[in-house]
């Protein structure tokens, strides 16, 4: 039988991702959704999540797509409510918050599900085996985007708790912890405020691991032209090169796999996986990296920012 889903929070990416992934998955049946201003057709809509919960019992999963800042609210609503929960990315505003959602999913028996859609990439997984058979020497990381065009008038990634430029960071920092062989630590960061916001619009991170790899990370809000979403390997093979956000790889300039990109259909396959087997996927690598540079991190303020 298909899983009774709701979707609460629904904005753009719902409808440019989300809503075509759950439409062509038959182990879902959209029964529901809540939001302040979004509306799905052809099924009940809510102002709010409680709302939605009270009056459609039949939910047995719901995915929370709100911002990170009112996500542990929700995500606790659906716990208490015996609902399986598939948290967009970041899973939260801070560490401790997912981890404890991650406890009341253990003690209500239900699936709670941190999602890194970078990870499902296309080339992802043939880069990890790539790195695993070979020495890495060195690795650097360029994701720099414009953000006027992703995410215009979007106030709340700007405030704390919104993460700035580490929104997008972050899906670079799921991938580097996919696939490199060993655990990685921050050792130095720098991160620049406009004077008039609250979260960062640049960053730039350096890591190393207990062989002590070269790994340097820079993301930046502000670029023009071509996005750059791009992390470059020095190993004995040679360059990997895994580009347009983990679609493409290439090795010494030869292109080895190219795939359209299944990044959402993937994730609510898996989804529906962990629901059936009973089980939770929260990997917070990611976040706490983010956590770890707003800790290590000196803080440099730029220009004022405007949309």
């Amino acid at each position: 039988m298909p899983i009774n889903l709701a979707i609460v929070g629904v904005g753009k990416i719902v409808r440019d991702q989300h809503l075509p992934a759950v439409a062509a998955n038959a182990d879902y049946r959209l029964v529901a959704a809540a939001s302040r201003h979004g509306r799905v057709e052809g099924i009940d809509n809510f102002g709010t999540i409680e709302e939605m919960l009270a009056a459609v019992p039949s939910i047995e999963a719901v995915s929370l797509c709100m911002p990170p800042q009112y996500r542990y609210v929700a995500a606790t609503k659906a716990l208490a409510a015996g609902k399986h929960v598939f948290l967009e990315k970041p899973p939260g505003a801070t560490l401790s918050e997912v981890e404890d959602l991650a406890a009341q999913a253990a003690s209500a028996g239900v699936t709670l599900f941190a999602s890194w859609h970078s990870r499902y990439a296309p080339a992802v997984e043939a880069a990890r085996e790539f790195l695993a058979g070979t020495r890495i020497r060195s690795m650097r990381v360029y994701w720099k985007e414009d953000v006027r065009h992703w995410h215009p008038n979007q106030e709340w990634i700007w405030q704390a708790g919104g993460l700035g430029v580490f929104d997008p960071g972050i899906n670079a920092l799921s991938i580097v912890t996919r696939i490199l062989p060993r655990p990685v630590l921050a050792t130095a960061a720098m991160l620049e405020f406009p004077e008039n916001r609250e979260a960062p619009i640049a960053a730039s991170i350096r890591f190393t691991d207990a062989e002590g790899l070269d790994l340097e990370a820079e993301f930046d809000w502000r670029q023009t032209g071509p996005q750059s979403w791009d992390i470059v390997a020095q190993t004995d093979a040679g360059e990997m090169r895994l580009s347009e956000g983990g679609a493409r790889l290439s090795v010494n300039g030869q292109l080895l796999h190219a795939e359209p990109e299944q990044e959402y259909p993937q994730l609510y396959r898996r989804f529906a996986e962990l629901v059936r087997s009973g089980r939770s996927d929260v990997d917070l690598a990611p976040l706490r990296h983010v956590a770890d540079a707003f800790m290590l991190g000196r803080r440099k303020v730029v220009e004022a920012f405007h949309d």
